[in-house]
């Protein structure tokens, strides 16, 4: 199954159940996340998530914090290894555009951040 949008409200198996709709709840209402991963903490505005080859996964794109890469820019986050997630209260705009103008390909997509700047939300 390719690109199938799915809100999931169950975790995927190995996802801690709180983590999932934290990050569930980010995408929908487009809010910042913080997290600790390979040692450094980043701030990030999440966009897909969902299962790639296999592996539960997030790109986000990283606005501040410390990295081994360039800042601001893509990162692709593995769920299990992401620790001390926190939903920040600061939003962000929405969808960005990608270099490429394409959509990564995903075994399912949980969920994706709405294009439209203003959206809705819902309790989860």
């Amino acid at each position: 199954m390719s690109d199938l949008l799915q809100m999931r409200p169950r975790p995927p198996e190995g996802v801690d159940p709180e983590k999932h709709q934290r990050i569930l709840a980010a995408i929908q209402q487009k809010r910042l996340l913080s997290f600790f991963l390979d040692g450094k903490t980043r701030i990030a505005e999440p966009h897909d998530y969902g299962i790639q080859n296999g592996k539960v996964r997030l790109l986000a794109f990283q606005i501040s914090g410390a990295s081994s890469g360039p800042i601001p820019g893509w990162r692709w986050v593995e769920i299990p290894r992401m620790s001390q997630l926190e939903l920040l209260k600061d939003t962000f705009a929405g969808n960005r555009i990608a270099p490429s103008g394409n959509h990564h390909k995903w075994d399912v997509l949980f969920a994706r951040v709405d294009h439209s700047p203003e959206t809705e939300t819902e309790e989860m």
